[in-house]
């Protein structure tokens, strides 16, 4: 898979060819179709599983959140490569919900493929790769938090899916409007909190 532009119809595609003819699929699995290497295929994973029904089931939120920290530190430290505890590499979901959930995701991700293009990329580069890895972090620890607010987790998942296409496709517009999205989400905890 390539690391440049990527589209979220080819990253789908390639996550359901790697999952064929299995019972129940690791994120072990998961990494291998998107590569070790690819921090923004990794980061828009764990967007849509976010912002997918997958969100829905309990400890979900709190999972991604786990490895949406494990991934910003990384990419705030810019490792060559995605590291994960053998522990977590091993969980799993069966097989039928994750391809239910690449289904429910085809038609937005054919929508968000017309759009996404090489723009401003100022800010996806070097200090806004550091923002970008700023802002996950933050929103990997109120994935907690998000359990309890409807909706939350799946905004959160949204702006972490646009995050992962701005840096795959060096589209700083995108990396503005997931900020935008960030801070509306922040808003959202705040109220729902106090």
């Amino acid at each position: 898979m390539t690391q440049e532009i990527i589209g979220l119809g080819q990253l789908l595609k390639d996550i359901e060819e790697k999952s064929q003819g299995q019972e129940k699929i690791s994120i072990q699995h998961v990494i291998e179709a998107v590569g070790l290497r690819s921090f923004a295929p990794f980061l828009i994973l764990i967007g849509l599983i976010l912002f997918s029904p997958l969100s829905g089931i309990p400890g979900m939120s709190t999972a991604m959140g786990v490895l949406l920290l494990l991934f910003a530190l990384q990419l705030l430290m810019k490792r060559n490569y995605i590291w994960l505890p053998q522990w977590l590499i091993k969980r799993s979901i069966s097989s039928e919900k994750l391809m239910d959930a690449l289904h429910w995701m085809e038609k937005p991700a054919r929508f968000a493929d017309r759009w996404i293009q090489p723009r401003m990329d100022f800010i996806v580069r070097r200090y806004g790769t550091y923002a970008i890895a700023g802002t996950c972090i933050f929103i990997a620890l109120t994935l907690p938090i998000m359990e309890v607010i409807p909706f939350s987790a799946s905004t959160a998942g949204l702006a972490l899916t646009i995050f992962g296409l701005s840096l795959a496709a060096r589209d700083g517009l995108l990396a503005l409007i997931a900020f935008i999205l960030t801070a509306s989400l922040v808003l959202v905890v705040i109220v729902a909190v106090i």
